[in-house]
């Protein structure tokens, strides 16, 4: 549509090679053969499916059909926009039924001077189902799609994503026709006015929501608007704006296009074989992280590792043990009564606080005669912390308290049910709980429970990784020292139990040398037994990981590796992959040697779906017989499609001798 300034005049003589009347707007194709112009009706069609109002049009209903399209959308674009709309052109002004298929009202206009738009609107989906294959060759004309629905009719639209859509999808994607998905309508409000606001969402249970009309676009590749009305402000520049510009499009195809190339006019014309898209490749899937279990099992059955020993300050009886690096792990409260340098000069018997009766004189410290004190089974292990428990409600609810602070000190809710179901008191339980936030230095909020329960708790471990805070054994890997805690190594990995628990050397030898495995591939393997988390900073570094967690048989990490090497392969583009240095074919030889299964699976399809780069390289034919026969079964393209596409090509060659010879 013109501006008023002449600008799209100037884009339409270049856009079409064309000779355009300033005044009339009229388009005159060039003839490159003699020079001159000549006028050539050009013409565009326009398809519309669905209906604006809520309720649409039922079978049979001829005169609210016809209203519906006098009032409709299209009509009112073309109405308020076109020239000459009641020109030498035929039912022009008054739409009327499709004579090979009645669901479709039919009319026409001109634009830009002598364009011709042909509109075939149906405006009820249920008139589709009477004869789908007119319906199908009706829509294989068409240059422009425009689906439309009501925003206030849930069940149409519904009715038109679950049931036509996946029909329509195919056959607009083979065609390569533009759709445009329009909206229209505000929605309902019951509180105030109409909202047009696309994240509103007090009306879902009876509007359709912004974000399914959004997601039925991606569907259909569709451009996607929503009009809150068919105001000539909305339909001009909203709607008005998308529609021209394909239409532009298609004429600057069409004048491109020589008359016996258009579609319905390629008798004759060779067709290129259809190339189907290549095999999804298989999901790799990780288990759940068991972080917070694999603590609670430390501290329900880990007593063995365990350098701290809980007395009630009453009765002096036993409370329970724990360990001291997860502890200052994650409470600073226990890492200055621990670590802290005035607790290591404290005399014996006296509060871990200045404050004798603050809110943290909860503890005391007790370090004498203590450091033969046998554990629960027997063994014997270096320097022993005995803090005695002197506040009574601690006391009562000590083993609730360690649980949560072993299981990352973040299920605030469930701490408080465990504490009211002992303490039976809200007054104690409130008390408690602020003794509690004051361990892991957290202030009173609002919520208790940062996260909800589904979500899995924080790491807590993570400033104990390398860190010769508490350590009691030291891995020698190629002459690097790398501290860590038997405790945390424990509860991780059942190899490392196996072995520290065990009648083996490591267990009585505070240095243990690994071998086989380099510096940073141990390095990452314990970064992951501290803070439940891997990554790698490359293919090869993923893949030693995987071979280590392998060794160590941590499961979890493995499938971890493997979603890592997928993701950077999965990740590089096609010239990459085709001159990196990596060998794919030996990483598959390597995911089968080390039991990664799913790894080995996926490689097999990724090298199927990238036959054309794999095949011309060498180590291709280190694939036995059998991985072979699977990629060959599985390769994209096809050997059907490669031949198809030989002839195809070989025709056109054929053709353009034939048209060479008779010129």
């Amino acid at each position: 549509m013109d501006d008023g300034k002449g600008g799209r005049k100037k884009a339409k003589l270049k856009l079409f090679h064309s000779v355009v009347d300033p005044q009339t707007r009229r388009i005159s194709v060039v003839d490159l053969h003699c020079g001159k112009p000549q006028r050539r009706l050009m013409s565009i069609h326009i398809v519309a499916l669905g209906s604006e109002c809520p309720g649409g049009v039922g079978p049979g209903d001829d005169a609210a059909g016809q209203g519906q399209v006098q009032g409709g959308l299209l009509w009112s674009y073309l109405g308020h926009g076109a020239c000459d709309l009641e020109s030498t052109l035929p039912n022009s002004a008054t739409p009327s039924r499709h004579p090979l298929n009645p669901a479709f009202m039919e009319y026409q206009s001109r634009v830009f001077g002598d364009v011709r738009v042909m509109v075939r609107d149906c405006p009820s989906w249920d008139l589709l189902d009477s004869d789908w294959a007119s319906v199908r060759s009706v829509l294989e004309q068409a240059d422009i799609v425009v689906i439309k629905y009501s925003v206030n009719d849930k069940l149409a639209f519904q009715q038109v994503r679950n049931g036509y859509a996946p029909r329509l999808r195919p056959l607009l994607r083979h065609w390569g026709v533009p759709v445009i998905l329009v909206a229209v309508g505000a929605r309902l409000n019951d509180e105030g006015p109409p909202c047009t606001c696309p994240l509103c969402a007090s009306d879902w249970s009876s509007c359709v929501p912004h974000s399914e009309g959004l997601q039925l676009s991606r569907d259909l590749g569709a451009t996607y608007l929503e009009l809150p009305s068919l105001n000539n402000f909305f339909v001009g520049r909203y709607f008005g704006s998308v529609l021209e510009y394909f239409m532009i499009q298609c004429l600057k195809q069409k004048a491109k296009e020589r008359p016996d190339k258009r579609r319905g006019h390629r008798v004759n014309e060779p067709r290129p074989p259809h190339l189907e898209q290549p095999a999804r490749l298989p999901p790799v899937r990780v288990e759940e992280s068991s972080f917070s279990q694999d603590m609670q099992w430390l501290l329900e059955r880990g007593g063995q590792f365990a350098d701290v020993v809980f007395y009630a300050g009453d009765s002096g009886r036993e409370l329970g043990w724990a360990h001291a690096a997860v502890l200052c792990a994650v409470s600073p409260y226990f890492r200055q009564l621990l670590v802290g340098r005035q607790a290591r000069e404290r005399p014996t018997s006296r509060c871990a606080c200045r404050e004798r009766d603050g809110p943290h004189s909860l503890l005391s410290t007790w370090d004498g005669g203590m450091d033969d004190l046998p554990r629960p089974d027997g063994h014997l292990s270096g320097r022993l912390s005995r803090l005695v428990v002197k506040d009574p409600l601690l006391c009562i609810c000590l083993w609730e308290t360690l649980m949560f602070l072993y299981r990352g000190a973040w299920e605030w809710e469930y701490l408080e049910e465990a504490v009211a179901e002992k303490l039976k008191k809200p007054l104690a339980v409130a008390q408690l709980m602020d003794r509690i936030r004051s361990f892991v230095g957290r202030e009173k909020g609002p919520r208790d429970t940062p996260t909800p329960r589904s979500m899995p708790g924080p790491q807590t471990l993570g400033n104990l990784f390398n860190s010769p805070l508490y350590s009691d054994v030291i891995f020698m890997v190629q002459g690097n020292v790398l501290p860590a805690h038997r405790a945390v190594l424990v509860a991780r990995c059942d190899v490392m139990a196996a072995m520290f628990s065990g009648k083996y050397a490591e267990a009585r030898s505070r240095v243990v040398p690994i071998h086989g495995v380099s510096s940073d591939t141990f390095l990452s393997f314990l970064e992951y037994l501290y803070t439940d988390t891997c990554c790698p900073a490359s293919v090869l570094q993923a893949m030693a990981v995987l071979v280590c967690a392998e060794m160590y048989q941590v499961k979890r990490l493995q499938h971890l590796c493997e979603v890592c090497v997928c993701a950077y392969l999965q990740s590089m583009p096609s010239r990459e992959l085709a001159s990196t240095g990596i060998s794919v074919i030996r990483l598959l030889k390597r995911a089968k040697c080390h039991n990664a299964d799913q790894l080995y699976v996926w490689l097999l399809h990724f090298i199927a779906n990238n036959y054309l780069i794999f095949s011309h390289k060498p180590d291709f034919l280190e694939l036995s017989e059998e991985e072979r026969e699977q990629v060959e079964r599985l390769r994209w393209p096809s050997r059907g499609y490669l031949q198809e596409l030989s002839e195809y090509q070989q025709r056109r060659r054929q053709l353009r001798k034939s048209r060479c010879s008779i010129m």
